[in-house]
């Protein structure tokens, strides 16, 4: 089980040293992976009212892509998007900007997608969020032919691309595309068509019935349920680190390819707090430097 990290977006602000610093610590610890969350906007509460959504306009998101190119020069971790709202991009800049973080990374890279649930979003970057599974289910099959083949036609009914093409393409061709999610229609869609997936539930039986439907819709598909990726995610329990420990045994009993390691919202402050509660994570669940 490959082990990473979540890069605590709402929490380190915009001090490009802070990146830098906690890629660079994560990566010297051992870890493997550094996974990111996604948002362009932030929507101001006091006009979107009654706001229920758990950021606002005052919640700091560095943009992955571009953190990603970033990151790629200073460390040599496996980047990834964990996930990037799909539906409210283009999806050629998509599949560039993917491509070249590939690139730049050396082919360390996966490309997680997912709905989004912030509709103000979706109005700002000019694309309708009732359409948005829709949109993302015709997307997926582009960006592998975009990094795929040199010269892409497709008429579909989001988006049309006339005998054009990227340069240079990635080093992964396809980039692997991992889906996020926690409806039926995720989990279908997740079967059909991701090279893997990032469950927002725990061991368990809501896991379980999860991972049934993403069987037979795979299977249905002519596709194979084992060879897909799953990624856990467990959040740091500075007060219980013991049942932090036994989190990641149950991802490790239950064949997890990757797992993430949360310490958003822990209280760890800055840069420095979140590496000493990583730092303690490693020696608890045998992360060591290479």
């Amino acid at each position: 089980m490959r082990i990473g990290v979540v890069f605590p977006q709402t929490e380190l602000g915009g001090d490009a040293g802070a990146v830098r610093a906690y890629g660079q610590g994560v990566d010297g610890l051992g870890y493997r992976h550094l996974l990111a969350y996604d948002h362009v906007l932030g929507a101001d509460p006091a006009v979107h009212a009654p706001w229920t959504g758990p950021y606002t306009v005052a919640t700091t998101f560095h943009e992955p892509f571009v953190m990603f190119g970033h990151l790629a020069a200073l460390t040599r971790l496996e980047l990834v998007t964990g996930i990037i709202i799909l539906p409210q991009r283009q999806t050629a800049l998509v599949a560039k900007q993917a491509a070249e973080v590939d690139l730049l990374t050396g082919g360390n890279f996966r490309l997680g997608v997912g709905l989004g649930w912030n509709a103000v979003e979706y109005e700002a970057l000019g694309q309708r969020f009732d359409q948005r599974g829709r949109r993302l289910s015709e997307q997926i099959g582009l960006l592998r032919r975009l990094w795929t083949e040199p010269v892409v036609t497709h008429e579909g009914r989001f988006d049309t691309v006339t005998a054009a093409g990227l340069a240079p393409l990635p080093v992964q061709r396809p980039i692997p595309v991992w889906i996020g999610g926690s409806s039926d229609a995720a989990y279908r869609r997740i079967g059909r068509l991701a090279d893997g997936w990032f469950p927002q539930v725990a061991p368990g039986d809501q896991l379980d019935r999860a991972r049934a439907l993403i069987a037979a819709a795979a299977e249905g598909a002519g596709r194979d349920p084992a060879a897909l990726g799953l990624e856990g995610r467990v959040r740091w329990d500075p007060d219980d680190p013991g049942r932090f420990e036994r989190q990641v045994g149950k991802w490790r009993d239950l064949g997890a390819s990757h797992l993430a390691i949360d310490t958003m919202n822990t209280g760890l402050g800055k840069v420095d707090g979140h590496l000493a509660a990583l730092a303690r994570a490693a020696e608890l669940v045998g992360v060591a430097p290479a």
